[in-house]
């Protein structure tokens, strides 16, 4: 995962990160450092936060722009 990359490319701490998801410093560390899995609710926290995709942060490309969002339908009460 490229937790570690984006943190520092913005100068952050891991405290700043874990601050941010409300968890504990040491279980955003495991989560860089991939002694524990992140879950999939801070995987989409982290790239709304990092504007980028859940597909970049888990490497799956390596193009970080986030995809499109949905265009959301109005609803109509007939």
């Amino acid at each position: 995962m490229r937790l570690r990359d984006l943190r520092e490319d913005r100068d952050l701490t891991q405290k700043q990160v874990a601050d941010f998801l409300s968890i504990k410093q040491n279980t955003y560390s495991q989560y860089e450092n991939g002694v524990r899995q992140l879950p999939i609710d801070l995987l989409i926290r982290l790239s709304r936060y990092y504007t980028v995709s859940t597909d970049y942060i888990l490497e799956l490309t390596n193009v970080p722009e986030p995809y499109p969002q949905k265009a959301k339908k109005a609803l109509i009460f007939a």
